[in-house]
C-alpha cells in the first residue's frame, strides 16, 4: 500500500506539491471505541466539578424549639443529597490516547480532509488570504488549523474566520479532530503532531 499523501496548499488554496505522510501515524486502523473513550475522557476532564450545596449539617441556626429548621422540608433548610465538589476525570492511558490520536488523523488523511499550509506564503496577517485559501481548497467546515506558536502570521490570519478553530500542537485533542470536518496544518506543526502521536 502506498504511503498516504497530503496536498501542500499555496495562499490561493491550490495544490503546489504533495507531502508524503508517515504510515504509522496517518495510515493506521481506526478504532472507534478508543476514539470514543478518549473524547469522553477529554470532555469529562474539562468539567469544573465545583457544584455544591449545603446539607442539613452545614446550615446555620435552627436548634431551638419547636425542633430543627435545618431539615430539607423547611425553607432555608439543608439540601437532601447535596452535591459536593468532585473530579470528573476519567483514566485513559497514554498508549490508548496516542492510538486514538493516530486513528483520528488516519481517518482525516483517508478522506483527503487533511492538507498542509505553506506558512511562507503568508507574509503578513490577512483574514482575507486565509478565507481565500479555505475557499480555494473547497473542503467542508468546521475546520481545524494547527500551527506552531511562533507562526503568528498564520495564527492571526485564520483565527477570525467563522467555524475555524486554531490550535497549537500541544493543545491538540482527539475531540477537536473528531469535531473538524477538515484539518489544515503547517509543516512545522505537522512534524510536532507526528511526535505527539508516535
Amino acid at each position: 500500500m502506498a504511503a498516504p499523501k497530503a496536498p501542500m496548499l499555496d495562499a490561493a488554496g491550490k495544490r503546489s506539491k504533495d507531502v508524503t505522510l508517515t504510515e504509522d501515524v496517518f495510515a493506521v486502523e481506526v478504532k472507534p471505541h478508543l476514539i470514543h473513550e478518549t473524547v469522553r475522557a477529554e470532555a469529562a476532564a474539562a468539567r469544573a466539578g465545583t457544584q455544591a450545596a449545603k446539607s442539613r449539617g452545614l446550615v446555620a441556626g435552627g436548634r431551638a424549639k419547636p425542633g430543627t429548621t435545618r431539615a430539607p422540608q423547611w425553607t432555608g433548610g439543608g439540601v437532601a443529597f447535596a452535591p459536593q465538589p468532585r473530579s470528573y476525570k476519567l483514566k485513559v492511558n497514554r498508549k490508548a490516547r496516542r492510538s486514538a490520536l493516530r486513528g483520528a488523523l488516519s481517518d482525516l488523511a483517508g478522506r483527503s480532509a487533511l492538507a498542509v499550509i505553506d506558512a511562507s506564503s503568508f507574509k503578513e496577517p490577512s483574514t482575507r488570504a486565509a478565507a481565500d485559501l479555505v475557499g480555494g481548497w473547497g473542503k467542508e467546515l468546521p475546520l481545524l488549523v494547527i500551527a506552531q506558536p511562533e507562526e503568528e502570521v498564520v495564527v492571526k490570519s485564520f483565527r477570525n474566520l467563522d467555524r475555524v478553530l486554531v490550535l497549537e500542537p500541544s493543545e491538540l485533542e482527539v475531540g477537536a479532530l473528531v469535531w473538524a470536518r477538515s484539518v489544515l496544518a503547517t509543516e512545522a506543526a505537522l512534524d510536532r503532531v507526528k511526535e505527539l502521536a508516535g
